[in-house]
């Protein structure tokens, strides 16, 4: 193939390839379709991060569960405050589990983030985080199953 007919396809693609762009950009979101699908995706998650947390308080007895909701995120958490008497002192030992979705930021992320502590020592303090248009709930649930069995195997561990 000599020079000028490579150099004809080239053109001819990259001609393609100038189109699809503007039609792409045609279809892109705007910062208000972003935002009903960032509450969609909260709204979902905060509700099966509820339930899913309703399981493990019913598996691990003395635990209450809270909703979670405002600046910080909307979501759950599951707590329990233990008194440890003995004959010369009183300890309290104190475990959390929290798992909620941040708000919408200036990146147009769902941010899922989750704290523990276990008997008054933090565990993990983690956030996964995927751009909306790209967001998976299915990835995102699975997620909050991994945090929420490895929290319940950890404290029964403790």
């Amino acid at each position: 193939m000599d020079f000028q007919k490579r150099l004809q396809d080239a053109i001819h693609r990259g001609t393609g390839r100038g189109k699809d762009k503007k039609s792409d950009a045609a279809d892109e979101l705007t910062p208000e379709k972003l935002k009903n699908l960032h509450n969609k995706y909260r709204l979902e998650l905060s509700n099966y991060i509820e339930g899913v947390l309703k399981q493990v308080v019913d598996q691990l007895p003395g635990f209450n569960i809270e909703s979670l909701f405002g600046e910080k995120g909307w979501g759950a958490a599951i707590f329990r405050d233990d008194l440890m008497l003995t004959r010369k002192q009183r300890e309290n030992h104190y475990s959390r589990l929290e798992i909620f979705v941040r708000p919408m930021n200036d990146y147009y992320l769902v941010d899922l983030a989750s704290k523990a502590t276990i008997r008054n020592r933090e565990t993990w303090n983690r956030n996964i985080y995927h751009a909306i248009v790209d967001a998976n709930l299915t990835t995102l649930r699975e997620q909050v199953d991994l945090w929420a069995v490895q929290y319940a195997e950890q404290y029964a561990a403790s």
